[in-house]
Parts: C-alpha cells; structure tokens; sequence
C-alpha cells in the first residue's frame, strides 16, 4: 500500500441551535500553505472549549483538504487541486479521489471561504467571483452577498476576472477552438465549483507563505465571516471603506511561449506596470511590453513553456 492509500479526509461540523447559514472554510488546498489550517484549527479548539459558539446555521471546517499535498509540504500532491475539481467516476489522481470527497461536500453548503497563501512577500487579497450574469462560462446571482462578504474579511485588495481571463488563456492555446467545457474544466477550483452548484465563495489569499501574520489573517476572517453570516453573537464587522480598497479586474494572460522566455526582473504580484514598460524577454531576444498601464499579477519565473506566465489587472472602479 503507498503513503497515498494510507491517508483519509476528515471535516469537523459545528451547528447551532437556529437555522441559518451553511458555510464550509477550507485550508490546505495547496499543501505548502497551511496558514489557513492554523487558523481552522485555532477556531475548532476555540468552539471545543465553549468559549465560542455556533448560535445559528451549521459550519464545517476541513483544516486539510488535500491531505498528500500536506504531508509532503508542497503545492501540489500528484497535481494542482485548484484546477479541473470535478468528480470523477474513474479517478486517475490523488486529486481526483479528494475532489469525490470534497465536491459533494461544497455542494452541501451555501458559502464558502478557501483560505490560501502565497509565495512572494506582499500584501493579502480576497478573490472574488464575476457580476450577476446567465452566460456560458460562469453564470451567477449572488454578486451582492458575495461581494459584501469580500468586504468584511478584513483585507483592503479585492481581484476579479480569474476564470474569465484563464479561459481567454486557454482558448488562446486551443488555436482558437471554442471547447468552452475545456476552459470551464481546467479553470475550475473550489470557489468556482462552489459557484457551479449554487452558492458562492470566496479565496482570501492570507499573505506569505511563513509570514507569522498570515495565520492571523485567516483567524480574522473566519471570525468576521461567522459575525457577518450571523452565526455567533457577535457584532456585524464593518466593511473596509471605499477609499481604502483597491480593486483590481484581470484583463489579460500571458503566456510563456519558450522555456529560455524570462523576466526582466524579480517581479511580484501587484507590482505597478506602464504601458511599454519591459516586462521581460522572449527566448530570440524580443522584448516583452506592458499592453496597459496596471498591476502584474501571479508572475511565474518558473512556468513551463506554452503556459500561463503572468496576468495584468486593471484598476476596477467599479467594484
């Protein structure tokens, strides 16, 4: 039997007493970030010990959603959980057996917070879905719940446009074939899924992966999302005010087209762009511009060729 065979999934349910809000919170999706999965289980001893308690709605934490990922300290067990979550009758993968675990459980809930981190120092950010829509690609109808809840988390950086902008990506490498279930399978992570049956979800990215703050972050967070579902007794938390927040929408991917492609240098998320600024250098020596000015977003120096490499952001004025 291999190390994999060996692993289980587990999930904790706390209910209270009055009906109200499903939420499911989730950690570990990738293994290597485990603030999220501090914070969880700070709250589970927390409503252990009686010194918090669940009054209203039911919510079930999962501390580690990807169990081989976790215990070998990396991003990925055989692949990217994040991508391509859907059952699957015939899994091939690890992660397909925890997305049969894991997909009937988010379809249980009504809301969901994924908490993640990431690698280059910077500021957190919340992930959020698209507008109100009936289309194709990602239609949705709880814009306003999920954006509220976007602004209590406790973080000022709002992103919007990721399936979006992949999928633009991904048909783009798909020579212009329209295989919109190819974009939809490949683009799809736990908060799309969750999208995909109803409900809706939000990614709070909770700063670096070893920062000591990130796991305070996520303990924020879920309390504030407890508070604002009105599942504890606990005062409503104030969204962040207008003039603090910066909202940005994903409006273009680029891809890596030759593995010799690199950056012209150390880039970070949210870094600044100008247009015609130098971003990098392609493999013959072209030169890669900034289409607009904007943010860079989720650059990849180590990305393989024909694959996604960095993503540009415009300010949303919107949000």
């Amino acid at each position: 039997m291999s190390h994999a065979d060996k692993l289980q999934f587990s999930s904790e349910n706390y209910s209270g007493q009055r009906s109200g809000t499903s939420l499911i919170v989730t950690g570990a999706v990738h293994g290597n970030e485990t603030c999220g999965t501090r914070a969880i289980l700070r709250v589970t001893r927390e409503l252990a010990a009686g010194t918090l308690t669940i009054s209203r709605g039911s919510v079930t934490f999962v501390p580690v959603a990807n169990p081989l990922a976790f215990t070998k300290g990396e991003r990925a067990g055989d692949r990217n959980l994040n991508r391509n979550l859907f059952p699957n009758p015939h899994p091939h993968d690890f992660e397909d057996r925890v997305a049969n675990w894991l997909c009937p459980l988010l379809a249980q809930h009504d809301v969901l917070l994924d908490l993640h981190s990431f690698s280059a120092a910077s500021e957190p950010f919340v992930l959020v879905g698209p507008r109100n829509n009936d289309g194709p690609l990602e239609p949705f109808k709880h814009e306003q719940q999920e954006r509220a809840l976007a602004r209590r988390l406790g973080v000022r950086r709002f992103v919007d446009g990721w399936l979006r902008t992949y999928g633009a990506g991904v048909q783009r490498r798909l020579s212009g074939s329209s295989e919109l279930q190819t974009v939809l399978r490949y683009g799809m992570g736990t908060t799309e899924y969750m999208r995909s049956v109803g409900g809706y979800g939000l990614t709070l990215e909770c700063g670096q992966h070893h920062d000591p703050q990130a796991p305070e972050v996520a303990y924020r967070a879920i309390l504030n999302t407890l508070a604002f579902l009105g599942m504890i007794d606990a005062p409503e938390p104030a969204p962040v005010a207008p003039e603090q927040m910066e909202a940005l929408s994903m409006a273009a991917v680029y891809d890596k087209l030759h593995a010799d492609d690199t950056f012209s240098r150390n880039w970070t998320s949210f870094d600044p762009v100008r247009q015609g600024e130098q971003i990098g250098l392609r493999a013959d020596g072209t030169p890669v511009l900034a289409d607009f000015d904007g943010r860079i977003l989720f650059p990849d120096a180590a990305a393989e060729a024909n694959s996604e490499w960095y993503y540009l952001a415009r300010p949303n004025l919107s949000f």
